[in-house]
């Protein structure tokens, strides 16, 4: 099933962000080879939630909003796990994104 292994590799590269960085949909599209499916990333995340060693909350909009917060269980959780990691969050956007912004293109190509 083709799917599922996209949404293995996905799995693969978002558990490798470090706590305090997050990254966005587009970036780990652009990683994986397939620049044009940041929206089947998104899907992935929504589908993540079974998989509590997957980060998900680490991984935001291409402008560090947290388009994915509905999907996490209560009203601000997606914010409260960034927040605990010392990402700070205001009005669902992450702040300093440029200095928190964890690309997997330049951090995880050593590991190629």
């Amino acid at each position: 099933m083709a799917n599922a292994d996209f949404f293995k590799r996905v799995y693969d590269v978002v558990e490798q962000i470090p706590a305090g960085r997050v990254t966005s949909y587009g970036a780990i599209a652009k990683y994986l080879g397939t620049p044009r499916s940041s929206r089947a990333v998104g899907y992935a995340m929504n589908a993540a939630h079974s998989r509590p060693e997957v980060p998900a909350q680490r991984v935001v909009n291409r402008n560090g909003l947290l388009t994915g917060k509905h999907h996490f269980p209560g009203t601000n959780l997606m914010q409260q796990l960034l927040e605990s990691e010392g990402i700070m969050v205001d009005k669902d956007q992450v702040q300093d994104f440029d200095e928190v912004f964890w690309d997997p293109l330049l951090e995880l190509e050593a590991l190629e």
